[in-house]
């Protein structure tokens, strides 16, 4: 897969896509991730990008014409593109979107910076929007970074257990169980005994409720669009019934 991504700082990506698991995977060819700086499609001799809102206000708002020209330039230099624009405005970033986007051969992402983008960059050239969290950072980059290495780890070659990507937190809408190292006891704290038992239907039994259970406790919202079974709903409907016994 190919990432390109348009932005007025590239050299905030290069340490990020040089290290690491996602950078052994450039080396070994499993991602590109390339940086153009939005600059280099803006006229003029100061190659300006940005400019003052109509109607006033406070800030500034990043031109229409550089914006574009990115990216219709750079949808140019390779295979089929979506265009994403990282924004606060954007459909939340989840699980199941990064898997989607992770079928596709490339993305560009545009990060946004100052008050927004001028909205016909929207209207013209962006297929989606994207945000990672309801808050708002200075520029999209932080947001682009995040969404790399959240669709590069689930392409093929990237991690070295290729299952590890499927039972992990958010994978089946649940949060991950709990995981334990050596050594088997740490400050009187002990490892569960049925992870030591060598019993792998019995590990996968327990893994499963302590995953219902803590994202019963930590976030119920998730369990409402969660792949749930129906052991997982009995199991559910016994943890529930158990809290308010307790209540």
């Amino acid at each position: 897969m190919i990432f390109e991504i348009l932005t007025l700082f590239p050299e905030m990506f290069e340490s990020f896509y040089a290290a690491s698991i996602l950078g052994r995977a450039v080396s070994r060819g499993k991602i590109q991730v390339r940086c153009h700086n939005l600059r280099d499609f803006a006229s003029g001799k100061h190659r300006v990008t940005d400019d003052t809102p109509y109607g006033g206000g406070s800030g500034m708002v990043m031109k229409p014409e550089p914006l574009v020209r990115g990216i219709q330039a750079i949808r140019e230099w390779g295979p089929p593109a979506r265009v994403i624009l990282l924004s606060p405005q954007g459909k939340p970033f989840k699980q199941g979107t990064a898997w989607d986007l992770a079928q596709r051969p490339r993305l560009i992402l545009v990060c946004g910076r100052y008050e927004g983008v001028d909205e016909r960059v929207r209207t013209l050239a962006v297929d989606e929007e994207i945000s990672i969290g309801d808050y708002v950072l200075t520029g999209g980059e932080p947001a682009a970074l995040v969404l790399v290495d959240a669709v590069a780890r689930l392409l093929p070659g990237v991690l070295g257990d290729e299952q590890s990507p499927r039972e992990e937190t958010f994978s089946s809408g649940l949060l991950e169980y709990p995981q334990y190292t050596r050594p088997r006891e740490f400050m009187q704290e002990r490892v569960p005994e049925v992870l030591l038992s060598g019993d792998h239907r019995e590990i996968e039994t327990w893994r499963r409720i302590k995953a219902i259970e803590r994202t019963l406790a930590r976030r119920p919202d998730l369990l409402a669009e969660a792949d749930l079974t129906e052991t997982d709903r009995e199991i559910l409907a016994g943890l529930r019934d158990r809290g308010a016994a307790r209540d």
